[in-house]
């Protein structure tokens, strides 16, 4: 029996696993001395266990390990669809997949926010996945369009000859020994410009209070907003900390609308898009607070919400379910893929030269039913210049107009809004929201600040 991330019921079809980097063979195992397998098969058995201790205590238990995705049917992942039963685009999808950054729960790191913990386990879920989403955002910004992270490759390849040490007065039997190992591995010596820009993005998310957008500094700017280390994190408050996040880091040419009371005001996005850092326009991510329903989450809006990940402007959605955030991504059917940030991971030394890579990336995609998601949640866009941002509005307002049973999440309003601060003093972690048009009525147990938005 194993812990690992709940699913419900999974279609028949099984792509097993989308473990993307080869296992070395029989004859690389012969290569390591017995005590070194000891020595991983104690790390992996305990890993295991603060693992499944972490989902019993904040996510539930599953005797599922390993995802379950259809062939039969199309899987949407931010933006791209790929059909499953085609071999190519399944391996298409798994390096697409791989190349998300994968920010978990760490523990190891210096105390944060003043406080005495050196781990995030059971608070800081929403502060990851908005690391993620703006991770995503930065890859977007940073990298050429169709990258992929060179350790998604399903290949090994053989290019380090290590010769055994010579012994004076007889040839050595063992002559030479060849060693396998994985594309993007440590002992690359040189990078290519690609990926030494993708480890320096990983870095600005390292555990670190120096970097730009480590939990540290996320914690640091949650102060003004009354949060402190420990506390809980709701989307909107972590959507206005990744606008002063970015505001202060020195990330070229980008910055980050907060839209408000479910309203992107086109003036005020125009105004940034034509405020140039530089020579060049300057680019936007979008996060647009909402709220899906009442107690839970409507029904009405999952067709929206698969339309909104289908378009090539979106980068995700943080969210999850009650207490409990990930970072939405994808769907398959009427289930939602996601990256999981409850799994605590040891913290990795981001200030290293050639730092492990491998644990900021994911190779198992995870489902949840619509109906399970917490209806609070921030939705992402990426625009990278005024143009894209026109055509940005013609495609999310089709998408939320098509169906005639909802009001739209949000919508584009001419003009600007009120002043960003005054917003976020206003706005609690309690979202005001649009209503559907269905039974659903306001509960008289709400405060003022939870009442509803109707357009």
């Amino acid at each position: 029996m194993s812990a690992g991330w709940s699913d419900d019921a999974d279609p028949p079809d099984d792509l097993a696993s989308f473990e993307v980097l080869s296992n070395p063979g029989p004859s690389d195992l012969n290569e390591y001395p017995q005590h070194m397998e000891a020595a991983q098969d104690k790390a992996k058995i305990k890993r295991r266990l603060v693992s499944a201790w972490n989902n019993v205590k904040y996510g539930g238990w599953s005797l599922k390990s390993k995802p379950r995705l259809s062939k039969s049917s199309p899987v949407c992942l931010l933006g791209h669809t790929y059909q499953l039963s085609s071999e190519g685009e399944r391996e298409q999808f798994r390096r697409a997949f791989s190349s998300l950054l994968w920010l978990t729960y760490r523990k190891g790191f210096a105390p944060v926010g003043g406080s005495s913990l050196t781990s995030d386990s059971g608070w800081g879920c929403m502060l990851r996945t908005a690391q993620m989403l703006l991770a995503q955002g930065l890859l977007i910004h940073l990298m050429p369009e169709g990258w992929t992270w060179s350790g998604a490759c399903h290949q090994t390849k053989d290019d380090l000859d290590v010769k055994a040490p010579q012994q004076s007065g007889r040839r050595n039997d063992l002559g030479k020994l060849w060693r396998r190992r994985s594309v993007g591995s440590p002992l690359d010596n040189v990078e290519n410009t690609e990926d030494s820009t993708h480890r320096r993005l990983v870095a600005w998310f390292g555990d670190t209070p120096s970097a730009p957008f480590s939990l540290h500094q996320l914690v640091e700017l949650g102060k003004t907003s009354g949060k402190r280390a420990g506390d809980w994190y709701g989307p909107s408050i972590a959507a206005h900390i990744l606008r002063k996040a970015v505001a202060a880091s020195e990330v070229p040419n980008l910055v980050v609308y907060v839209a408000q009371d479910c309203t992107v005001y086109v003036g005020d996005v125009v105004r940034l898009c034509e405020e140039p850092q530089s020579q060049c326009n300057t680019s936007i991510i979008i996060l647009v607070p909402v709220r899906l329903g009442g107690d839970a989450f409507n029904p009405a809006y999952v067709e929206c919400v698969k339309k909104l990940l289908q378009l090539k402007c979106c980068i995700g959605i943080i969210g999850g379910k009650p207490k409990h955030s990930l970072y939405f991504v994808g769907f398959q059917d009427d289930k939602l893929l996601y990256l999981d940030p409850h799994l605590c991971q040891a913290t990795v030394d981001v200030n290293q030269a050639n730092f492990p890579l491998e644990s900021f990336h994911c190779k198992a995609a995870r489902k949840m039913s619509f109906h399970r998601m917490d209806p609070s949640c921030t939705l992402g866009f990426y625009v990278r210049n005024r143009k894209d941002f026109d055509s940005l509005r013609t495609e999310i307002t089709t998408a939320l107009t098509s169906s005639l049973e909802t009001y739209p999440i949000f919508t584009f309003v001419e003009g600007s809004g009120q002043d960003e601060h005054e917003e976020e003093l206003f706005t609690s972690e309690s979202v005001t929201h649009i209503a559907a048009k269905d039974k659903r009525k306001r509960s008289n147990k709400r405060s003022s600040v939870d009442d509803f938005v109707l357009l």
